[in-house]
């Protein structure tokens, strides 16, 4: 199901800010470091319709990156084949952003469109590289592209080298029309888990270097689990093979590591006393996922019982 593939590209977005940057950069051009501040903004719109209720449209994406100057970015994720459709979508999508953040002075209304990109998880003959705005308006035409990102052009040298770690949990992709094979070959599914294999290797040495963090490798880890898991639900060897693998994986690195790693740097800044930022940050986006018991997020974080039910009361007010 589509949702299911939305739902881990924004997980991965919002709980993983900054691994959108490289994402950015490849896409656009850009040459942002990383150390830039990410507004997000609300991602429900209401499209005005004549004659009937207004339309909700939610966008995948809609934030702000602030370099020397801030620019406003919206990136829809696609799994479907290129119908036309999905550009109206967008272009709805984009005049409602820019109409919601207008400026009106002395009767001059103001709009500004955002950067926009669609990253396709299946690339079918009919995917273009690019898609395209062409306005007519009476003082004259305007038109810019819409750029294309194809996940399954990407090998894993190309991601972990350009650092496009949001493109993990959806690499599977690229080995979806061999299912069949790895589903009844042990030897090729042998070499789909040595794959994955590399791929935890590979996390485990950037957070060991500090390129990512602890939560980082488990949210990438975990939504690559769920990805497989729907794409590969007709295939029960696939989903044993290499969902067990990614699941194993979790285990490994628990939010218990990220927990160590915040008490000691709370130790180095003389944050010992009460909740540390970094259990109260790490408790909310666990009961926010809504994939653990209180218990056992108290069991991973170190905090109380109490201390977990409280906060999970202060994220519902």
């Amino acid at each position: 199901m589509a949702n299911i593939y939305d739902g881990a590209f924004r997980t991965i977005l919002n709980d993983c800010r900054k691994l959108i940057i490289p994402i950015i950069n490849e896409i656009f051009g850009e040459t942002y470091t990383g150390e830039e501040e990410i507004q997000f903004f609300p991602n429900e719109h209401f499209i005005d319709q004549q004659n009937e209720a207004d339309k909700e449209r939610i966008t995948d994406t809609n934030f702000t990156v602030f370099g020397k100057v801030p620019k406003k970015y919206h990136i829809e994720c696609e799994s479907s084949l290129p119908d036309g459709r999905i550009t109206i979508r967008l272009f709805e999508y984009d005049a409602q952003i820019a109409l919601d953040e207008g400026e009106v002075t002395e009767e001059t209304l103001t709009v500004t469109f955002p950067n926009t990109a669609v990253l396709y998880l299946r690339a079918y003959r009919k995917t273009p590289d690019k898609m395209k705005y062409v306005i007519v308006t009476p003082g004259g035409t305007v038109q810019y592209d819409i750029p294309i990102m194809k996940v399954q052009k990407y090998s894993l040298d190309n991601i972990f080298e350009k650092r496009l770690l949001m493109l993990i949990p959806f690499y599977i992709f690229s080995h979806e029309n061999r299912f069949l094979e790895y589903n009844s070959n042990e030897q090729k599914l042998a070499e789909l888990k040595a794959e994955y294999q590399k791929i935890l290797e590979r996390l485990e040495e950037l957070e060991q270097r500090g390129v990512i963090g602890a939560f980082d490798k488990r949210t990438i880890i975990e939504l690559s689990g769920d990805v497989i898991k729907e794409i590969a639900q007709k295939y029960e060897n696939v989903q044993k093979g290499v969902g067990d693998m990614m699941r194993g994986a979790l285990i490994e690195t628990s939010a218990r590591t990220i927990l160590n790693q915040g008490i000691n740097q709370g130790i180095s800044q003389g944050i010992n006393q009460g909740i540390s930022q970094n259990q109260r940050e790490t408790a909310l986006r666990l009961l926010k996922r809504g994939k653990q018991t209180v218990e056992e997020i108290a069991e991973d974080t170190g905090l109380s019982v109490n201390d977990v039910q409280q906060l999970d009361k202060l994220q519902t007010m």
